[in-house]
């Protein structure tokens, strides 16, 4: 599968923003998907995951609260609704398809696909 994330960009702290993140193949709907991110310097973090059917999610404590992660089945793509946007928030955020786990994984190493990235900035 591949996958492909956009919708970041340049915003002032506050503000919100949903990234989405499309998948080609049919088997989408068969994948917990995860959303990760990167800051400058550090190590990639996870962020959110939602099982296959959309019926269960799973936040970093980081961001429970304020960000959402949801998906479309119909049309292969996951999203993550990100509010009250905060400088700390700023990194590349990165998609991600786990093919192979019946949990829900925190851990990037668990995931088997994963997109290109879309940067997120927030201003003060």
């Amino acid at each position: 599968v591949q996958l492909q994330a956009y919708g970041g960009g340049l915003v002032q702290a506050g503000g919100s923003l949903r990234l989405s993140c499309a998948a080609s193949g049919r088997t989408f709907s068969r994948y917990n998907m995860g959303w990760f991110r990167q800051a400058p310097g550090k190590e990639r973090e996870f962020v959110a995951a939602i099982s296959w059917s959309g019926g269960s999610t799973r936040y970093a404590d980081s961001v429970k609260g304020q960000f959402t992660i949801s998906r479309d089945n119909a049309k292969n793509t996951v999203y993550l609704q990100m509010n009250t946007l905060k400088p700390e928030d700023t990194a590349v955020y990165y998609c991600a398809a786990d093919a192979t786990s019946g949990w829900l994984d925190i851990r990037s190493n668990g995931y088997d696909y994963w997109g290109q990235g879309t940067e997120v900035t927030v201003s003060s």
